[in-house]
């Protein structure tokens, strides 16, 4: 108890003795024991209260002796069951456990990691892949505070995750690599990464981009061959040495049929390797017939319809028809999008097609428009007034934005051939470029995109568009701008996603099991989030019997299926809400690929080089003892003696306000006893 204290204490004594005296003792003629006790309560009272406002507290010190941390981390990837085996790894946990100078010192804690890091008392050697940086960081993070020391059973080689070489733990942790496995390096040629799109288009040519590489010390030669479905499309001879150890190949392959394209990249064994596993690699592609057709009707022949239709088909998953107005409805459902080039009265069947259908569609005017036949069998907008032809200058909006414009331009194009006409669009719409004549600009669209309903539309009130593809050729020697402005109108106008209640998300193709999961988010009539929905997924192999449903579990926004325990092969799959219409399906495919095999001989290089880095040292299994006999002479990993103060209230509050009430009650009974209220 500090001085300041136990001066208020006398201090409140004195201001106590003071008060009762004038209360009971100053100018007071009764005289008798009955004053005193009364005085006595009085004091106990008002000298407990003053107590009270002091809180009188002393300082109590306890000391203890805190150990070290000894952390051991054991790798639980299937790569180091062909490093060494579980009972041995075991053994070496329990040795140095049973190491009563070590219990003495440390407090032994036990992690095992493969994809993620776990408590736990036993080995086993069941995880798909190895991240040894997501280990290591995390109990840098749980064991801040005191001095560590972790203890790392590893190959070393890692699948996920960060370049662990680099991590600099907290500078009270040390750590100790012990190489499992057989560090000798021998002769390999591998298969590396694999780079490819994951859609392709029919009867496009897609790049895949490989690397190969060697470890050794002499000049080989291998073959290289890549195959699809099973189909060699490809083969190529590698040479590689000590120096040039790694080789990227570039190769472009024809898609020629729609599907799921398993894509195997296979290179020759070499004479006495002994892992062969690495020698081929899989991946896989999708390709897909997303062939836009466009016909164009007309009842004229102009060159704005050929200048069209290459621009169109400049891009090869585009292909134009030039059809007549009265062409058939069978033939108009072929087409995805349907440009009408001037129409007028022959075009009556058309447009009750497209009224039917809902087909997107693209209207072009000019001299030869009938207008008041488009004005009657239309509502998306009404042409009235002079009849007056004129040249009309565009005037590009730079506001426009549902598509993008690219680098397309009109400064100095000629103009179009229009009639001088109020134009007026009856609903909601976007304009791409005005109308300027002689000089002057119109607020007047030239082109126009409506967006009201679902149906897609788009019109141009003006004729001539071939001038504008030879003047892009005038000023670039290249269509290209030109023909990338009607591209991605056409891309714009031949979309009709809708946005679906039921979406899901996933991958056509797995690397292996331990990343197959399936997403899906669900939306309720008003398009709002609906966490309370019954999501289940029903999963079939296409190469087996196996047929499983099981329930999407909520994650926040969305749901999720984990499918980690299927076996490599194809799989389709439907996800159905319960209770509502609504079902969507889908397949994906798991691959054979186990990344924990790819190398076999243990990486004690790095393994060194992390241990120096974190102020540690390297050892192999066999030098355990030299191991338990570092960490017991440490000078660094020595127990510590703290100390903790207790701080402890010299009387407790209880027992003051308890004499409180006792001596205000006696001293109230006893003054009304003898009268004295």
């Amino acid at each position: 108890m500090d001085l300041r204290t136990v001066l208020l204490i006398i201090l409140a004594v004195a201001a106590a003795l003071t008060i009762v005296f004038f209360q009971y003792f100053y100018k007071n003629p009764r005289k008798g024991s009955l004053k005193i006790i009364l005085a006595a309560l009085r004091f106990v009272t008002l000298f407990c209260g003053l107590l009270l406002l002091i809180n009188p507290k002393f300082v109590s010190k306890d000391y203890f002796v805190e150990k070290a941390n000894l952390i051991l981390l054991v790798d639980n990837s299937t790569s180091m069951e062909d490093a060494s085996t579980t009972s041995e790894i075991s053994q070496a946990i329990a040795q140095i456990k049973a190491d009563d100078d070590l219990s003495e010192r440390f407090t032994i804690h036990q992690y095992g990691f493969g994809n993620t890091i776990t408590v736990t008392d036993s080995v086993n050697f069941n995880q798909g892949n190895t991240d040894v940086s997501n280990a290591l960081s995390t109990l840098n993070d749980v064991f801040v505070n005191g001095t560590n020391a972790i203890v790392l059973f590893s190959d070393g080689n890692q699948t996920l995750g960060r370049d662990y070489e680099y991590i600099n733990l907290n500078k009270n942790s040390t750590i100790y690599p012990v190489v499992v496995g057989d560090t000798t390096q021998y002769e390999d040629i591998s298969v590396g990464l694999i780079n490819v799109n994951k859609y392709a288009f029919l009867r496009n040519s897609f790049p895949i981009e490989t690397s190969i590489r060697y470890h050794g010390s002499r000049p080989v030669s291998s073959t290289v061959t890549i195959s699809i479905n099973g189909r060699r499309v490809h083969q190529e001879r590698v040479n590689l040495n000590s120096t040039k150890n790694s080789q990227t190949l570039n190769t472009l392959i024809e898609a020629q049929s729609v599907g799921i394209k398993t894509i195997k990249i296979e290179v020759g064994v070499l004479e006495n390797e002994r892992n062969t596993i690495n020698n081929s690699k899989e991946t896989a592609i999708e390709v897909i017939d997303e062939k836009t057709n466009v016909a164009i009707v007309s009842d004229i022949l102009h060159p704005d319809i050929g200048s069209l239709k290459k621009s169109i088909e400049s891009n090869e998953q585009r292909s134009v028809t030039l059809l007549k107005p009265n062409a058939s409805q069978s033939v108009l459902e072929e087409s995805d999008l349907i440009i009408l080039y001037q129409p007028n009265r022959n075009f009556r069947s058309v447009y009750e097609f497209l009224k039917n259908s809902g087909t997107n569609y693209f209207t072009i005017t000019g001299s030869k428009t009938d207008w008041n036949f488009l004005n009657r069998v239309q509502e998306s907008f009404t042409v009235s007034g002079s009849r007056q032809p004129e040249e009309i200058l565009p005037i590009l909006n730079n506001a426009f934005g549902l598509f993008g414009l690219g680098e397309f331009s009109v400064d100095g194009f000629p103009p179009l051939n229009g009639t001088l006409r109020d134009i007026q669009l009856n609903k909601d719409n976007e304009t791409v470029m005005f109308q300027q004549l002689q000089g002057v600009d119109l607020d007047k669209p030239l082109f126009a995109i409506l967006t009201e309903s679902n149906q897609k539309e788009a019109v141009l009130f003006g004729e001539n568009l071939w001038r504008w593809r030879a003047q892009v050729y005038r000023n670039d020697q290249s269509f290209q701008k030109f023909d990338e402005f009607i591209g991605n109108l056409m891309v714009y106008l031949g979309s009709n996603r809708q946005r679906n209640r039921l979406e899901l998300v996933y991958e056509l193709v797995f690397d292996n099991a331990n990343m197959a999961k399936i997403r899906a988010s669900y939306f309720d009539e008003s398009y709002q989030f609906d966490a309370n929905a019954d999501i289940s997924i029903k999963v079939e192999g296409v190469d087996n019997d196996f047929s499983r449903i099981s329930p999407m579990l909520l994650k926040g926004s969305f749901y999720e299926v984990d499918l980690t325990d299927l076996d490599a092969g194809e799989y389709n799959f439907t996800v159905t809400v319960q209770d509502e219409n609504l079902k969507r399906s889908g397949a994906f495919r798991i691959l054979d690929f186990n990344p924990e095999k790819q190398l076999v001989s243990a990486n004690y290089k790095k393994l060194g080089r992390l241990a120096a880095n974190n102020k540690g040292q390297l050892y192999f299994l066999d030098e355990l003892e030299d191991l338990q006999s570092d960490l017991t002479s440490s000078n660094v990993l020595l127990p510590v003696q703290k100390s903790r103060d207790n701080v402890v209230s010299l009387i407790d509050f209880r027992i003051l306000l308890g004499l409180m009430i006792l001596s205000l009650a006696a001293e109230w009974f006893i003054r009304k006893y003898n009268g004295l209220i």
